[in-house]
């Protein structure tokens, strides 16, 4: 449900960001992101009476979410969607299970059985289709630029979900989560000071909508549920589930900015949705 409830949210929240960035720089979307989702999450905590200091032990997995799938995830995606249209960067994005799959396997002694090879190959295959190579210029430097920086972006998050994966835990994702985005900040911060210092807001309804959607949705409880669907489910299984992200945000990018859904589209579409029905079937059967 976790896993369904974060598809559905980080879907919908790409043609979110693309509007809210039409306000505000990346870097300071970025830093505002972080500063909601970490005030929401302590006021839960806190009221709940949950609040803990995080050990020694959680320092290196406080690094890794918080500087890679939090900070360094936020400012590529942010700067690619400067360039890049939010269907074709949520794809961009999330092709993860390219990086995540070799890492699972090596690292993590996951085994890839022939259901779940099957759904990895459909879902990237929807991926590939999806991101259409001869959908955009080539000879535009910002545009190659904004597409470099997205699967950049989803490099850096393979990491992230690896390391959960590995890490032994012992405070919960929820007790960890304001933490890894204060750890977030600092860098966030810094570069938005370097290159945004004095870089105009423009400040609407509209913008502090987004910043809602934003702040306590699609950072602070998605990426509580986000970290716990990592924790509980194997890498490759949650790094292909994600794939229904792009999923969603072409619809609702296309539905709500009219972006175009096209033939390939729609292909993607269904390899992707039938990759993750062999995954799952793959799950059920080890269980």
């Amino acid at each position: 449900m976790l896993l369904l409830l974060v598809i559905l949210l980080w879907g919908a929240n790409w043609p979110v960001m693309k509007v809210g960035l039409n306000h505000i720089p990346p870097l300071w979307f970025a830093v505002a992101r972080m500063a909601m989702g970490a005030i929401t999450l302590f006021g839960v905590l806190a009221l709940s009476g949950r609040l803990a200091r995080p050990t020694r032990h959680d320092l290196p997995l406080l690094l890794s979410v918080g500087l890679l799938q939090m900070a360094g995830f936020l400012a590529l995606v942010n700067f690619g969607l400067l360039h890049v249209d939010a269907g074709r960067s949520a794809i961009l994005a999330y092709t993860t299970p390219l990086w995540v799959v070799p890492g699972a396997v090596l690292l993590l002694g996951e085994r890839v059985t022939r259901l779940k090879l099957i759904g990895l190959l459909l879902g990237l295959a929807g991926v590939a289709v999806m991101f259409n190579p001869f959908g955009f210029d080539w000879t535009r430097s910002e545009v190659v630029l904004g597409n470099g920086l997205l699967m950049l972006a989803a490099i850096i998050w393979a990491g992230a979900i690896l390391h959960i994966r590995r890490h032994v835990w012992h405070l919960s994702p929820l007790q960890l989560a304001p933490w890894q985005m204060l750890v977030a900040l600092p860098p966030l911060l810094g570069l938005a000071l370097w290159l945004e210092g004095d870089a105009p807001i423009r400040w609407s309804g509209e913008l502090l909508m987004v910043l809602i959607y934003n702040g306590p949705i699609a950072s602070a409880f998605c990426y509580w549920a986000a970290v716990t669907v990592t924790r509980a489910l194997p890498a490759i299984t949650t790094s292909l589930g994600f794939l229904g992200v792009p999923v969603v945000g072409v619809a609702v990018s296309a539905l709500s900015l009219g972006e175009s859904l096209t033939a390939t589209l729609l292909a993607g579409f269904g390899l992707i949705l039938a990759g993750l029905l062999f995954v799952n079937l793959a799950d059920q059967r080890e269980r």
